[in-house]
């Protein structure tokens, strides 16, 4: 806390000429009176000298702003695809899975929704196209203009769909290993699996 002024002092000599004495000696001239002192400066607190009072500090914002290299996160996470199995033998299971796909034509899909892959023999569709060669086959995939069939062997090379199909007809135990979760990862709303229960579950090691 600053001290307050001190008030300007007045000197014996401002109460006017002294008395003559009885002697009868002359009085001496009076001194002129001197004005007021001009005020002392105040002097520091006993903490310092007195800081400026620091600016308003604002309030930090409810949201911050991700910084400029921080990955772009989305508003919701993408739903994972669901999974249908049907079961068929491993003789029908190319008939179950040309089942489901009419189904899905019937139900309104697109025929360029839909992806089949097979574990075992080709379906004839693919047979036939790629009698006319890898070009024209895959440019067709390019297109997506109809329904697909790959082999399992093949199907990474293929694009993500809407919906996957997968006959479960046969081949290395190995393929359809491999073959099932790719199609999990290609199918962009449902996988559906066509083939036995029991040899599904033996070969991933778990429920489908």
């Amino acid at each position: 806390m600053p001290l307050i002024p001190e008030e300007p002092q007045i000197h014996e000599s401002a109460q006017g000429p002294r008395a003559t004495p009885a002697t009868g000696r002359t009085a001496p001239t009076p001194r002129p009176v001197p004005g007021p002192r001009p005020a002392a400066p105040s002097r520091p607190g006993r903490h310092g000298p007195v800081r400026p009072t620091p600016p308003v500090q604002r309030a930090p914002r409810d949201v911050a702003k991700p910084g400029p290299s921080g990955p772009a996160v989305p508003a919701a996470a993408a739903a994972a695809p669901q999974v249908q199995l049907i079961p068929a033998s491993v003789e029908s299971a190319l008939d179950a899975a040309e089942e489901a796909v009419d189904l899905l034509l019937e139900s309104g899909r697109a025929p360029g929704d839909v992806l089949v892959i097979t574990t075992g023999p080709q379906h004839p569709w693919a047979d036939h196209e790629l009698s006319f060669g890898e070009a024209s086959y895959w440019a067709q995939h390019d297109a997506g203009d109809d329904v697909f069939y790959t082999d399992a062997a093949v199907a990474s090379r293929a694009a993500t769909r809407s919906v996957v199909v997968v006959a479960v007809n046969g081949g290395p135990d190995t393929v359809a290993a491999t073959a099932l979760p790719l199609a999990l990862s290609r199918a962009g709303a449902l996988l559906i699996v066509c083939g036995d229960p029991q040899h599904i579950n033996s070969v991933l090691g778990a429920g489908v």
